[in-house]
């Protein structure tokens, strides 16, 4: 056996990054960017002016984390998302990217109800959707890559936060 036979199963065996990962993964970061940009330019101007006139419950948190949270969140959404794009050649990555694709326009549209619109209710119902669609989402990237799946626990963990907090504002008000 020659040494080049020997050693294709194990180029093959670790498949080296392509540049379509690169593309990959800043597309879905920008998807990302461009969801977190749009949904801030929506709540900016409420967060100043209708959502301090509010009531809301004692566990409300100080403005200046939402930022720095969904970034982290909406960063380890794009990872998640495009460790489980890489798997493109099995069965049921384009079913779990687009509950994917679902939730983040849940997400959109949360911000649009809740601070566009001011529609606290319907808002609530969206981010009960979204939360149902974010556990559909983790359940399918955990079933195709662990780390994907895991990347998305936080990101559930905050939006049951925010469903509470929504319900008990519109509760509240």
């Amino acid at each position: 056996m020659s040494s080049k036979s020997a050693s294709a199963p194990e180029r093959a065996a670790t498949p080296r990054p392509s540049h379509g990962d690169a593309v990959a993964l800043a597309a879905l970061l920008a998807l990302s960017a461009v969801v977190a940009t749009v949904s801030g330019v929506v709540t900016v101007h409420s967060v100043e002016t209708w959502y301090p006139t509010l009531a809301k419950p004692p566990f409300n948190p100080p403005n200046g984390l939402f930022g720095p949270v969904w970034t982290v969140l909406y960063i380890a959404m794009a990872i998640a998302a495009w460790r489980v794009w890489k798997l493109r050649g099995q069965a049921n990555v384009k079913g779990a990217l687009g509950l994917y694709v679902g939730q983040m326009a849940l997400n959109f549209a949360w911000s649009l109800l809740f601070f566009g619109l001011h529609y606290i209710g319907v808002a609530l119902i969206d981010v009960l959707a979204l939360l149902l669609a974010l556990a559909a989402t983790t359940i399918a990237f955990l079933r195709m890559n662990r780390v994907a799946g895991l990347l998305m626990v936080p990101y559930l963990a905050w939006v049951s936060f925010a469903a509470l907090l929504n319900f008990e504002i519109w509760r509240l008000n």
